[in-house]
């Protein structure tokens, strides 16, 4: 799937989930289009223009924002740690990468990938979670941003 033109007629983001056994950490890299993302950044940021570029000072907005609706809960629905690595901007999308520290197995934990939702009704989430030779891809859009894994 490509995220093409700056102008677009559809809001989605891609999301890979992977699990690397050797850290026991889920890496997570999250593809949005950056008009998109520097929209909602700006939305709450006292309605000052955020733009997004690399190298910029963005970095403690993308991550607050980001880690408010996308984070993973266990059982007691308490979110699980997750750590902001950084972002990375290529002509009109924006990469954030996560790290979430896991260990065991997925069953019965939640998903919320909420990204962007507050902005666009249509805006949907798809997320691909791949654990050890298991791959399972979830749709996330308004009404439906939380998926029991």
């Amino acid at each position: 799937m490509t995220l093409s033109s700056s102008v677009h007629d559809y809001h989605v983001s891609v999301t890979q989930m992977q699990y690397n056994p050797a850290l026991k950490t889920f890496e997570v890299s999250i593809r949005m289009f950056t008009d998109d993302l520097e929209r909602a950044l700006s939305q709450g940021n006292d309605k000052q223009r955020v733009v997004i570029k690399n190298n910029d000072k963005n970095d403690p907005l993308v991550e607050r924002y980001v880690l408010k609706s996308f984070f993973l809960m266990d059982h007691q629905k308490k979110p699980v740690v997750t750590k902001y690595v950084g972002k990375e901007q290529e002509e009109d999308a924006t990469w954030v990468y996560l790290e979430i520290p896991f260990q065991g197995p997925l069953n019965g934990y939640k998903l919320q990938n909420s990204t962007l939702m507050e902005v666009f009704d249509d805006q949907v989430n798809m997320t691909n979670i791949k654990n050890a030779s298991e791959k399972r891809t979830f749709l996330f859009k308004k009404g439906q941003a939380v998926h029991i894994l």
